[in-house]
């Protein structure tokens, strides 16, 4: 039997793969591919402007076909069908006779209709060979647009800021952003959340003219509007590829589209059609999930199986931009046939809505933005109709009082819920891959091929496999990544044991390999947390974050940020006068926190070292902003002014944040103390926090602000100021040395067995009997504390790291611009150019 293949996208790939996993003898498989290049992943293209190599987008290698014994013909495109002798003719005059023909000609971009749309400067965003003319035009473009505020759309806008350009409007012909999946409360927040990114969002806009000679200069709108851009990209949706099939005298559809049965037929039974060239219950399907199903179904018909097509969940989860944004089942149940809940943040524009029935017992659809961390489990509670809790927005919100991790409730799908849908791989086939052997996610992705196309289904495929091997009994190995065989626990142990203090001693000792962007920072994080010392030394520098190495966070537009500490917001008019004055000399942008600081922005790479000193030579010390340390321990003003206050608070928090500063840690920390129950340093939301009572302290633990806000939990009642420090020291070390890389300590306690029972025990009746050990431990960081600005302003050798230019120290970065807000400047629109730069020096220097 020969099958031969016309198109070698994904959808084609797929069906190779998938011929080639049945193993049956006999069969003979012919490809033509109408680009120069093998199967790439379409679905990841705008990784293509972030680094990413066209061998890295590569589906399969190019000897893989030769290997499977697969006659792969690249830049020969079949142009002609002959249904009656089976046969197909190509560009280059080849004839291949065939069994059975699978069409997965894919789809082009649709390009509208619009005078001037073929002049120079106009893309389209589809294949490599348009990511590299609009890579290689970008240089002469300050301001770009993108017609299309589609899932495409907001795809090709990426691209232009990733070329550099950060002028770039989104013109969207319907009334909001992304009209076939989220709704119009979800769009504005989506629209704010981008146009705070520095896109400019045109709604309702039809273009009616693309102006300029030969070169575009603009775009007219049909409501007497215009722009002036001098680049410009359609991504306005898809057109399928039926010409072929036209020419063949297959059915098509009257809007475009391979017409085809729910076993992937065509009108000629011998010739099948797939992906986004099919054209199945009058559906075009744009995903590729969809695409790899009807690969499937295809093929199980061709070897006389049962298989059937069927309407394809179209959920989805994208990070567009760096924003989150997912539908899921249903989301635009009409009114009256569901319940809605929704849940809207503008300030952290976040926006959530869920759809049940009407007698709240079923989860029918969704949209979520800003924050899609339940999107899978949510997608699995409407696919599966599993029944709701009694408040049915506990789903969306967490439970009250208690965890909202959404991975606890893997264990309670059943073995038919499928997990990836790319791939339609089961929860039973992973759990049954797991008990065969396959006992991590590398394991798992290679055996079943979970995860390894859009990679949404990464953290419930880890859960089932952590959930598989506890049932069976097996302890669960956290190892760092593939350079470290260990959990960052065991880590933290083995270098305290052989006391190594760089990155690559520890390499030397315990992995392989030169290391990668996930363990280096959090061996670097350990060894800081170890022994406290200078950050910049030992070659530790280059294992850092970005940050960490200039001792700054670097801002939008180049520059970086100063924040001296301030302990518990307490500061002399003496020192309020020296920051007016730095931040005065040097233009910096000011700006008092929530944490009680008063942060700088704005300052070139070069000046930073000169700020430095005169803020230390005044009394100030780093803040610690950049690191994963601790930050601020926030205070009210307590009994020293308020009526209310039953303590001095800010004297104690003064003290507890002066031995902790510079403590390092899985995550950044926050902490607070307030003078009375009324809360006003708001210790609840703290990482640690502490609230005074008539008889003492009572300490708080594991809370979190940010965009999934926890409530801190009681660990000690009524203690005092000694036995609250001794506490925390067991607390603060006892969370150093076991969680989990980045983890904030409220994730690290919802995910620890026993929960704040456990920790109670461990912290209060020293149940591991390792309480000494914990309080030395963190005596020894506190006594070995350097400010680490002061170490770099007072060593010749550290203060040259701090140049833009490191063959001419002092000069400025030209391409960093600023804008006025409110009397202050601001940071111009974003410059890649510069970030480039900047990372460029940091190499060169290592």
């Amino acid at each position: 039997m020969k099958i031969v293949i016309v198109g070698n996208g994904m959808v084609g790939y797929k069906c190779c793969e998938k011929l080639v996993a049945r193993a049956i003898p006999g069969i003979s498989i012919v490809v033509f591919g109408e680009e120069p290049r093998p199967a790439y992943d379409r679905v990841h293209l705008s990784s293509y402007f972030d680094g990413k190599t066209e061998a890295d987008l590569q589906m399969a290698a190019p000897d893989w076909y030769t290997t499977n014994n697969i006659r792969l013909h690249l830049g020969d495109p079949v142009q002609h069908i002959d249904t009656q002798a089976k046969t197909v003719l190509t560009h280059t005059g080849l004839v291949e006779h065939y069994d059975y023909l699978i069409m997965a000609t894919g789809s082009s971009a649709f390009v509208p209709d619009i005078p001037g749309v073929d002049k120079n400067g106009v893309f389209v965003y589809r294949t490599i060979e348009d990511l590299e003319m609009m890579q290689a035009y970008a240089p002469k473009a300050k301001r770009a647009a993108v017609i299309g505020g589609g899932l495409l759309g907001l795809e090709a806008a990426k691209a232009l800021i990733d070329l550099g350009i950060a002028d770039t409007h989104i013109i969207e012909f319907s009334p909001r952003l992304m009209p076939r999946q989220i709704d119009q409360n979800g769009s504005r927040i989506l629209q704010h959340k981008l146009e705070s990114l520095g896109l400019k969002i045109h709604t309702a806009k039809n273009t009616t003219e693309i102006t300029g000679d030969d070169v575009i200069t603009g775009m007219q709108f049909a409501d007497d509007t215009s722009i002036q851009v001098d680049m410009l990209v359609i991504s306005a949706g898809i057109k399928p590829r039926d010409e072929l099939a036209t020419l063949a005298g297959l059915e098509t559809g009257r809007r475009g589209g391979i017409v085809v049965n729910d076993r992937m037929q065509t009108s000629d039974p011998s010739i099948y059609a797939v992906g986004e060239c099919a054209l199945f219950d009058g559906m075009i399907y744009g995903l590729v999930a969809p695409g790899y199903e009807m690969a499937e179904v295809a093929l199980d018909h061709i070897f006389g199986g049962e298989k059937r097509f069927s309407a394809f969940d179209m959920s989805t989860k994208l990070k567009l931009i760096g924003v989150d944004v997912a539908s899921f089942g249903d989301p635009f149940t009409p009114e009256g046939e569901c319940r809605a809940i929704v849940f809207e943040d503008h300030v952290k524009g976040v926006y959530k809505r869920i759809n049940v029935s009407n007698d709240g017992q079923y989860l029918l659809g969704g949209i979520l933005i800003g924050d899609a961390a339940a999107y899978n489990m949510l997608l699995q509670t409407a696919k599966n109709k599993i029944k709701l809790p009694e408040n049915p927005e506990d789903v969306l919100l967490g439970s009250r009082g208690g965890s909202s991790d959404t991975g606890a409730g893997v264990q309670g799908l059943p073995d038919e819920a499928v997990i990836c849908s790319c791939e339609g791989i089961t929860k039973g086939a992973i759990c049954k891959a797991v008990e065969d052997g396959n006992e991590t996610f590398n394991d798992i992705k290679k055996c079943t091929k979970a995860a390894t196309c859009c990679g949404g289904c990464t953290p419930m495929v880890k859960d089932l496999i952590t959930y598989t091997l506890k049932s069976q009994g097996k302890y669960i190995r956290n190892v760092l990544c593939e350079h470290f065989q260990y959990s960052r626990q065991e880590m933290f142990d083995l270098i305290k044991i052989k006391e190594l203090k760089s990155f690559d001693a520890v390499l030397d000792a315990y992995g392989h390999g030169d290391g990668c962007e996930v363990c280096k920072p959090v061996v670097v994080s350990i060894i800081a947390s170890l022994w406290n010392e200078m950050v910049l030394v030992k070659g530790n520098d280059t294992a850092q974050d970005s940050n960490d190495r200039f001792l700054a966070n670097i801002q939008k537009g180049g520059t970086y940020s100063v924040v001296p500490r301030i302990p518990g917001g307490e500061i002399t008019p003496q020192k309020l006068m020296v920051i007016g004055r730095v931040a005065d000399k040097y233009g910096l942008y000011t700006k008092i926190t929530g944490g009680q600081r008063i942060d700088m922005f704005g300052a070139h790479v070069s000046d930073l070292p000169n700020i430095w000193e005169e803020l230390i030579n005044e009394g100030f010390e780093s803040g610690h902003a950049y690191g994963k340390a601790l930050r601020t321990v926030k205070s009210c003003v307590g009994s020293t002014w308020c009526r209310f206050g039953l303590h001095d608070s800010v004297s104690f928090a003064i003290r507890v944040e002066e031995r902790y500063r510079g403590l390092r840690a899985p995550h950044k920390l926050k902490s607070a103390v307030s003078g009375c129950i009324r809360e006003c340093a708001e210790a609840q939301s703290k990482d640690f926090g502490i609230i005074a009572t008539e008889r003492g302290w009572n300490l708080y633990v594991c809370g979190n602000g940010g965009s999934k806000p926890q409530h801190a939990l009681l660990l000690a009642t009524d203690v005092d100021s000694e036995t609250c420090i001794r506490l925390i020291d067991r607390f603060l070390m006892f969370y150093i040395k076991t969680a989990d890389p980045l983890t904030r300590t409220a994730t690290w306690l919802n995910k620890m067995e026993g929960g704040i029972e456990y920790l109670k025990n461990v912290v209060l009746n020293d149940s591991l009997g390792i309480a000494d050990e914990l309080e030395k431990e963190m005596q020894y960081l506190v006594d070995n504390y350097k400010c680490e600005w002061r170490e770099v302003v007072e060593n010749p050798e550290l203060r040259k790291r701090f140049n833009h230019f490191v063959n001419a120290p002092g000069e400025k970065d030209p391409n960093i611009k600023f804008d006025t807000l409110r009397d202050q400047k601001k940071a111009a629109e974003w410059n890649n150019e510069t970030y480039c730069q900047t990372e460029k020096i940091v190499s060169c220097q290592s």
